[in-house]
């Protein structure tokens, strides 16, 4: 589908070297959460704005924002003030959305903790930002979310709701339970019902004190390194992400954006990507089941004729790899957004000829709120399938040697560095993790290996800390990955490094086939050889029927090294 002109699209090889400016026209928003999905109210009142498939909640943009007001004032009455913290923790449900815009009306921090967390985890992440409220379901799956908290809290037992006192976590004053009524807990009927006409009122006059520079937001980054650390992010950052976002991707002058959205809203890809991109340009976000289901997704898009969906490279591949796939009518879909990991360009184009769609790779980091490179919808199949596109408007990147911190010449690998509007605040009450990640001068240190071209374009080739060392060499999984996805019985792969007493690491390919197809490692070695460097070829190769995944779909490559380890008996 082709897009008016911009003037953004570069047709010219202007860079020299390794650094990148997006320059624009249009200023950078000065509004709050709550102002932007106000404003799109008031423009599209009867516009449908989400969709809960599952729940079967259908909501205008004008009853939203009846509920996130009354939400809003709700919890001021229960006693919630501007600056605290309340912690959203469960799968996709319609609550999420409401105490998302709520908390933002409110001056409420809201903290998106991970579904998928267990007791230690729960209790680091609500200490280590002293939440005074949780938002949860009863259970979701193996996930029994009240009697978890009842492990942690026991004390909310005999407490009254509201009045939780709790040794382990001090600050907890609230439990809100969404769908039952627990002892010692509030019920969602409680906080929509709690506000009175005073309420109400102190919600307005707070408005006024609001400003969008205030933190609203804090996500936990994925620990897979150790503690995990609370990326605190403000009106400011978030709501001009989505906005560029979706003036990358057309949502400013495609009519009737309807947007399906699998991934979880406890990551920004979810919650900034999709659902401030609703409240800020009017698109309808359609959630086809609370947590990631291939086959709803392909029903979503069918029965609410969605022309985008959102996705990971993991749920991507998923979805061409659907049993029946054929049998559903995806004519509506134009385009799909993905992000969150790196994608082979194979996978790309595939995609692309049997969705009949184009693909729309973002690139970004919790950090930077989240996307800060895109591709455009004019740009040609090799650069949307081979690159991350070029850097977002009133955003600054640089690509430096990890070493020297120096810029690198046009073309050369090093560290993918980022400036302006999109960088965090801080991570919550972490001043030595702040200074590690982000320097005096405010460039966030991502920690990807990149590269960048004359006209702008970034091509992503892995983790610093993925990179494998093998007798000296530097091996980038992601160049191995890209060419054996090449192999017609390759359904996916993931390339780690194991160690090895002689070279230090080697090559480990764990490859997952395509249905009922067969393959030994003999072959997929001899496909490599003459096509790739020898050092590069896998020693060792394994064949998995999946692999670790977070809750976001992004594959735990420590936690598949250790697997391999294991399997290999290394």
């Amino acid at each position: 589908m082709s897009c008016p002109p911009c003037g953004q699209c570069p047709t010219v090889p202007e860079l020299t070297t390794s650094y990148v400016h997006g320059t624009s026209s249009r200023s950078l928003l000065s509004l709050t959460v709550g102002q932007a999905l106000q404003n799109s109210a008031e423009r599209w009142p009867d516009r449908e704005a989400v969709v809960f498939l599952q729940e079967g909640v259908r909501k205008t943009f004008a009853q939203l924002q009846q509920d996130v007001d009354q939400a809003a004032a709700g919890l001021l009455a229960l006693g919630l003030k501007k600056g605290d913290r309340l912690g959203m923790w469960g799968p996709n449900i319609y609550e999420w959305i409401v105490f998302q815009f709520a908390t933002a009306k409110a001056g409420i921090l809201l903290v998106s903790v991970n579904p998928a967390y267990q007791l230690h985890e729960l209790e680091f992440a609500l200490r280590k930002v002293q939440c005074s409220a949780v938002v949860c379901p009863t259970k979701f799956k193996t996930q029994n979310y009240c009697d978890m908290l009842r492990q942690i809290c026991p004390e909310v037992e005999t407490a009254t709701p509201g009045g939780l006192r709790s040794a382990r976590l001090p600050d907890l004053r609230a439990v809100i339970v969404t769908d039952s009524r627990q002892p010692g807990m509030f019920h969602m009927d409680d906080v929509m019902q709690a506000a009175g006409s005073q309420h109400r009122q102190e919600l307005d006059v707070l408005q006024r004190k609001l400003s969008c520079d205030d933190p609203i937001n804090i996500l936990f980054t994925s620990g897979t390194t150790g503690s995990p650390k609370g990326a605190t992010l403000s009106h400011h950052n978030i709501l001009n992400n989505a906005n560029l976002i979706g003036i990358r991707l057309g949502y400013n002058w495609r009519p009737q954006v309807r947007a399906c959205l699998p991934v979880p809203l406890y990551h920004c890809f979810g919650s900034v990507g999709g659902a401030l991109s609703m409240a800020v340009h009017g698109i309808t976000v359609v959630f086809p089941s609370p947590g990631y289901d291939g086959r709803a997704n392909l029903e979503a898009i069918q029965k609410e004729r969605c022309n985008y969906f959102y996705g990971t490279p993991t749920m991507f591949i998923d979805m061409l790899g659907q049993p029946e796939l054929n049998k559903f009518d995806l004519s509506s879909l134009k385009t799909g957004i993905m992000a969150g990991s790196p994608c082979p360009a194979e996978v790309v184009k595939k995609l692309t000829a049997t969705l009949n769609m184009e693909v729309l790779i973002g690139y970004g980091t919790t950090e930077n709120s989240p996307v800060t490179f895109m591709v455009f919808p004019l740009d040609n199949m090799e650069r949307k399938s081979e690159t991350v596109g070029c850097v977002l408007s009133h955003t600054e990147a640089k690509v430096v040697d990890p070493s020297t911190g120096l810029i690198v010449p046009l073309g050369v690998s090093g560290e993918l560095m980022i400036r302006g509007y999109c960088v965090m605040l801080e991570y919550w009450d972490d001043l030595a993790k702040t200074q590690e990640c982000v320097s005096k001068d405010r460039w966030y240190r991502t920690g990807d290996i990149a590269r960048l071209d004359g006209y702008g374009y970034c091509q992503i080739e892995g983790r610093i800390k993925d990179m494998i060392i093998r007798g000296g060499e530097n091996i980038y999984p992601a160049e191995i990955e890209q060419f054996l996805h090449t192999h017609p019985k390759v359904h996916e792969v993931q390339v780690v490094g194991v160690p090895d007493e002689r070279m230090g690491e080697e090559v480990c390919a764990c490859i997952k086939l395509k249905e009922g197809q067969d393959c030994t490692a003999e072959e997929i070695k001899a496909y490599c050889k003459g096509q790739i460097a020898h050092f590069k070829v896998p020693r060792y190769v394994t064949f998995v029927q999946g692999y670790p995944l977070t809750a976001t779909g992004k594959i735990q490559k420590n936690k598949l090294r250790a697997e391999v380890e294991k399997s290999l008996g290394i």
